[in-house]
């Protein structure tokens, strides 16, 4: 067939009008392919990833943070993006990537390092692959999901010793660890026979070193309350286990500073098998214990280098060492010492190998933020107060009974007094007004952030949890306050990240929560609220609860931020019997995944 014949411009356009149709056909080809590359294939992630991480990028810019935070503040409408998958367990204070560059004198790289907040990633941490919601006390003391830390590291190492083993989706605690291998309740046992265990003579305890806690864990039988510590190190989670199973820990190292706890906090110090060199350095470590002894308190040592094979120095010093300090000896049973503390300045000075002496006046013994060791020992008389063991009330009597050292404020009995009532009103209030899920198995591990004498602590006492009594560093030394009535806590700055690993607190609950921000003396911020909440959605499990008390103006902004961070906030009313201008904010973290 020919052509129809058309006039020479007409027929010149057809071509032209063909080529155009196919450009555009095959451009909306090439989008809808992209749109499957995108949605359907790994390239599509990585490119989501890339963006995320040049937003996350831009949020570790100093002034990009800040105008990120005020914006939240604001109110604007944001939700702050999830951290890399990689960094499910991680520790900004604690990090091995960076501490492992430091210096290796005295364990300087393992104990705390923050980056500047310049450093770090503004973005919310995230649970693990699999990740389960906790199991509940006291169940949890025996067995925990195994995905909700897959380390399988301590379970293959020390299995034998009854630490831990890997049953189908649990791990499983027989109670169990390298000095007790049959057990943590026959050790308790036979300590029992050289340390009034039960009677309430002994209350708080430290066990450094203490790989999975079941010392601690099975102490509470007994009513003696156990902060145990050990670094970030080798076996990477044994304080996240410890926690998981909610026993209390804390991630601490014994390095070139003080431990952050006041002197004479605890009745009973344990080490097994922590292999802690106590006579080296002078004996600096030993005299650290020693300030953080009760006097008349217990210290018991299991493990190298009692009686240990090849370490006949070691153990010769270590005696040499507490004979200097005047430590009654107890007993030794094959490979465990316990040592009693003198319960009066009776020893120093006198002739010892170490050089021991008395820390002169000006030394205040329950300093312990990022405070340097000592080479001195501590002076009974330089701590005022009664707090020895044996005259002090024992266990229940002593929680409520007025400590002597609560006098280190004006009216410091009777402040005391008043606010020890006014908690038990206010939690009152929270169960019953608020159904805040105090009292039932939902809840164990709980962090006071502003503790002041630990009234919140004293009453949930009779719940079943245990409180992590915070008093921060800027402000007035009330730690040993709560220690002298049976609680346990630690100082802490709260513009840095808490020594903790992620997913650790069902509750945290803080008053007056601006105020743990802000400089007493200039009334400036010196840090941003937005940089605390993503601290605090680190620490906190997926359905955990928050509860913050302070000004309505504060607890609007707090609102704002939970919501950035993808929490649920209510607010309420305070208590009708309690003054001042007061909101509630009740906030509920919600269980996302990557």
């Amino acid at each position: 067939m020919g052509h129809v014949n058309l006039p020479a411009s007409k027929r010149a356009g057809g071509p032209r009008q063909w080529r155009l149709l196919d450009l555009v056909t095959a451009a909306f080809f090439g989008l809808v392919f992209l749109f499957f590359v995108l949605v359907f294939t790994s390239m599509g992630d990585s490119l989501a990833a890339s963006g995320r991480q040049t937003l996350l990028r831009s949020a570790s810019d100093p002034h990009q943070r800040l105008r990120v935070s005020a914006a939240i503040e604001a109110g604007q409408p944001r939700v702050i993006e999830a951290c890399s998958a990689d960094t499910a367990d991680h520790m900004p204070c604690e990090d091995p990537r960076l501490n492992s560059q430091l210096s290796r004198e005295m364990n300087y790289y393992r104990e705390r390092h923050c980056p500047p907040l310049g450093n770090t990633q503004l973005c919310l941490v995230p649970p693990p692959h699999g990740y389960k919601v906790s199991v509940q006390w006291p169940e949890s003391l025996h067995k925990i999901w195994h995905s909700n830390m897959p380390y399988n590291k301590i379970a293959d190492r020390k299995g034998h010793q009854g630490w831990m083993k890997l049953e189908g989706p649990h791990f499983i605690f027989p109670g169990g660890g390298t000095m007790f291998p049959d057990g943590a309740e026959q050790y308790i046992e036979k300590l029992g026979q050289y340390i009034p265990m039960r009677g309430g003579v002994l209350r708080t305890a430290l066990d450094m070193g203490c790989g999975v806690a079941s010392f601690g864990g099975y102490l509470l039988a007994q009513n003696i309350l156990t902060m145990s510590f050990a670094p970030r190190d080798s076996h990477k989670s044994q304080i996240q286990f410890a926690l998981e199973r909610g026993i209390p820990a804390f991630v601490a190292m014994l390095g070139t500073r003080r431990l952050p706890f006041p002197a004479f906090g605890f009745d009973l110090v344990h080490c097994s098998r922590c292999l802690i060199p106590f006579t080296a350095y002078n004996a600096t470590y030993f005299i650290e214990v020693d300030r953080l002894l009760r006097p008349g308190g217990y210290l018991v040592i299991s493990g190298p280098p009692v009686q240990w094979p090849k370490q006949d120095k070691e153990w010769s010093d270590l005696q040499a060492v507490a004979r200097a300090l005047c430590y009654e000896l107890i007993a030794v049973d094959g490979n465990t010492v316990i040592w009693k503390k003198p319960a009066v300045d009776m020893c120093l000075p006198n002739q010892n190998e170490f050089g021991l002496a008395l820390c002169d006046d000006s030394d205040d013994p329950s300093s312990a933020w990022y405070y340097k060791l000592k080479k001195c020992v501590t002076r009974l008389s330089s701590v005022k107060g009664e707090y020895t063991v044996g005259t002090i009330p024992k266990w229940p009597e002593r929680l409520n009974a007025p400590p002597g050292r609560s006098t280190i404020l004006k009216n410091g009995a009777d402040v005391y007094e008043a606010d020890t009532k006014r908690w038990v009103r206010r939690v009152a209030h929270y169960k019953n007004s608020l159904k805040i899920k105090l009292g039932t198995p939902a809840i164990r591990n709980v962090m006071d952030m502003n503790a002041f004498f630990g009234g919140f602590a004293a009453a949930l006492i009779s719940d079943p949890v245990w409180v992590m009594n915070v008093v921060p560093s800027q402000k007035s030394p009330t730690l040993d306050a709560i220690f002298d009535r049976g609680l346990i806590g630690v100082y802490h700055d709260w513009c840095e990240p808490f020594s903790t690993y992620p997913r650790t607190y069902d509750l945290i609950h803080a008053t007056s929560i601006e105020s743990l921000i802000k400089d007493p003396a200039s009334g400036k911020n010196r840090c941003n609220l937005v940089d605390l909440m993503v601290e605090l959605d680190r620490i906190l499990r997926p359905e955990g609860t928050v509860v913050m008390r302070d000004t309505p103006e504060v607890i609007e902004r707090v609102a704002r931020v939970a919501r950035a961070v993808r929490w649920n906030p209510t607010i309420y009313n305070k208590e009708p019997e309690s003054h001042g201008r007061e909101k509630i904010l009740v906030a509920t973290k919600t269980f996302w995944k990557l």
